[in-house]
């Protein structure tokens, strides 16, 4: 059985995942800063507009809206003409805003806004602001717990596809997160000796033969391109 593919459209990138995500998985983006995790984000979401009409939502816990907005026009991205039109909507979540009804209320803009892509971002700053991290002595369990119940919450929305960024040093966060998550995407940032700086992995894609290698990551005036390491 051929499994229905989400395309994120970037280039280099859908040929190593047979042509794109598994429909309705939750896939983890995972490296440090300035490895391009926000930009493949942004790309994934505007690519589904453009090109399959399908609905997208960037909730952030971390940059405001009005940054991730001015990222996007670097690469030639109007990400306020989408909203405008009603097909993406750009959700900050301050810190103080995390409660333990913030999952039920991010699964109901979901529902409501009736969006196929959503990313979080992020999922570490998700595990620290946690309720259960109130008054910094929680136990460990605890932690996973929350990230358990919130990653396995967006199987509840049928066809959705989202992509969970994760910074990599952070150990805990991490580790249940790569337990749970269909896919597994990391990125680095590191001298290769040559032109690219950046490089992606995928260590993780349920349902599918994925491609493991090493390979370069650009950031253009385009956006991202992923390339083979020859």
């Amino acid at each position: 059985m051929v499994e229905d593919r989400i395309k994120t459209g970037i280039k280099g990138f859908d040929n190593l995942i047979e042509g794109g995500f598994p429909k309705g998985s939750n896939i983890l983006l995972s490296g440090g800063p300035g490895t391009g995790k926000t930009i493949f984000s942004i790309q994934y979401l505007y690519n589904g507009i453009i090109n399959d009409k399908e609905i997208g939502i960037y909730f952030s816990f971390e940059e405001k809206r009005n940054s991730i907005i001015t990222q996007a026009k670097q690469f030639g991205l109007d990400l306020e003409k989408l909203e405008k039109q009603g097909k993406l909507k750009i959700i900050d979540l301050g810190t103080d805003e995390i409660s333990k009804t913030t999952i039920g209320d991010i699964l109901e803009i979901i529902k409501n806004f009736k969006a196929k892509r959503v990313v979080i971002d992020s999922i570490t700053t998700i595990s620290y602001l946690s309720p259960e991290n109130e008054f910094h002595n929680v136990s460990e369990y605890a932690v996973k717990k929350f990230i358990y119940s919130f990653i396995t919450r967006f199987k509840e929305i049928e066809d959705l596809t989202t992509i969970f960024i994760s910074q990599r040093d952070e150990v805990l966060s991490n580790r249940i997160s790569e337990y749970i998550c269909d896919g597994i995407i990391k990125v680095e940032y590191e001298s290769l000796g040559g032109d690219y700086s950046r490089n992606l992995t995928i260590s993780k894609m349920r349902k599918t033969k994925n491609n493991e290698d090493l390979h370069p990551l650009q950031i253009c005036d385009k956006g991202i391109v992923i390339h083979n390491l020859e």
